[in-house]
């Protein structure tokens, strides 16, 4: 899935290096700051773990890859090598699966390979895209009309499939769509709690459809353009609300949010707030945060001053792939010098108000997934499932047979201690004594 809906930063823990950005980070905040908050040049090889991350990642799958390809495009960050091998699996990807994939997954594509004025424009234009795209994104919204306004797959991704249509031109009626963005909307809460990406992405796709409007473009009715304008305030005052320590909901959320709120928001003329959110997410950086190639790519445009609105757009950036170092050395297995010793955790499924628990005894280091594994041999039974794998690491799809399904919002919870968790199930390490729990929960 291409929305990060799950995935928080744990608790932080101090770093040695944060006395050292707390004195750089004036000269990370550009001295005639407008409405972006972005890393300076002379200060890019902060960004390093990021951009080496995707760099040296390997890519097996096409159209997962396609966020990491239009980060490199979109930031200026320029290495011949990956950019083909990415471009290559994406269409090949699309050949065999076009039909399988999500209107999100396609939006994706058509901004990875359409950005920046290149030549896989081409074959966007031959496989009919945007015009499919198009049909993907009508089937959305008469799944809403029919099925209590639920997608066929999440707001994130509708979201993201105005965006491209609306970036490629495609075809959507914005009297009949601009009403399901209404910031009041359940599909934008996961949980009970506002769902801060979501809303971004929104933003984003929201926007596009005003300057198109204004640019006339498009025509619309000016009482559909006072509607865009009342809901891009609106949820950009939601966004807002989520913000604590320069954070907007978590550390993964942020990226997109820093975006949104460049487009449509005074909030990064302040000094102070894009200290905040650099101080922060710089820290986090440094703690390996984003080890994960699609986290490292959705942070990185709004750090280089980026937007998905400007993929149309010649992309260059102040860091430049020379003050950017990229390395390509593979990188090199640490053997530990000492043996993990076990630690034991509490493992539970709750589904409605039956449980099922059980205490098992796992690696130190280990994480959420290895707990499940251990349970599940102890007695398949209770603890079988079933998992597959995502650009965020491994997605579980169901419990004791029981699918996690869109159309009913329904999906498996992760928490610890009672707690929900952010982090995916590959991601998130557990500790001696905790009480973890799978939940069968709707949103």
């Amino acid at each position: 899935m291409s929305s990060p809906l799950w995935y928080t930063v744990g608790e932080m823990r101090p770093s040695h290096q944060l006395p050292l950005l707390g004195l750089l980070l004036f000269s990370l905040i550009p001295s005639q700051l407008c409405q972006i908050c972005e890393v300076s040049r002379e200060n890019c090889s902060y960004l390093n773990p990021l951009v080496n991350t995707m760099v040296n990642s390997n890519y097996n799958k096409g159209i997962q890859s396609a966020n990491i390809l239009l980060t490199l495009r979109l930031v200026g960050i320029q290495n011949q090598r990956l950019e083909q091998q990415l471009t290559q699996q994406i269409q090949e990807d699309m050949k065999k699966r076009e039909s399988e994939t999500s209107s999100g997954e396609l939006a994706l594509v058509i901004l990875a390979l359409g950005a920046c004025k290149n030549l896989d424009e081409v074959f966007i234009r031959d496989a009919h895209l945007v015009s499919k795209l198009g049909e993907k994104f009508k089937a959305e919204i008469e799944n809403m009309e029919t099925h209590s306004d639920n997608p066929l797959t999440n707001y994130y991704q509708l979201s993201l499939a105005l965006l491209a249509l609306c970036l490629s031109n495609g075809n959507y009626s914005i009297t009949n769509v601009i009403p399901y963005f209404a910031p009041e909307n359940k599909n934008y809460y996961f949980g009970g709690q506002f769902s801060v990406d979501t809303g971004a992405m929104a933003v984003l796709a929201l926007t596009c459809v005003k300057r198109s409007i204004e640019k006339e473009k498009i025509e619309a009715d000016i009482k559909d353009l006072n509607k865009i304008n009342v809901y891009i305030t609106s949820l950009v005052n939601k966004i807002l609300s989520a913000e604590n320590d320069g954070l907007f909901g978590n550390i993964f959320s942020t990226g997109i949010s820093m975006q949104a709120l460049y487009v449509s928001s005074n909030y990064y003329k302040n000094k102070g707030n894009c200290q905040e959110t650099l101080h922060t997410v710089l820290h986090n950086i440094s703690q390996g945060a984003f080890h994960l190639p699609i986290a490292a790519a959705q942070i990185l445009p709004a750090l280089m001053g980026k937007t998905y609105l400007d993929v149309n757009k010649d992309c260059s950036s102040a860091c430049s792939p020379v003050e950017v170092n990229i390395s390509t050395d593979e990188p090199v297995p640490v053997t530990p010098t000492i043996s993990p010793s076990n630690i034991s955790v509490n493992y539970s499924v709750q589904i409605d108000k039956v449980f099922n628990s059980t205490k098992v005894t796992v690696r130190k280091g280990s994480v959420f997934l290895d707990v499940m594994k251990a349970a599940q041999k102890q007695n398949k039974a209770a603890f079988r499932f079933t998992m597959e794998d995502s650009p965020w690491g491994p997605y579980i799809t169901s419990v004791q047979g029981i699918m996690a399904n869109n159309s009913d919002r329904t999906y498996w919870q992760l928490l610890s201690n009672g707690q929900p968790l952010s982090q995916g199930a590959g991601s998130y390490v557990v500790k001696n004594g905790e009480y973890l729990e799978v939940r069968w929960s709707k949103y």
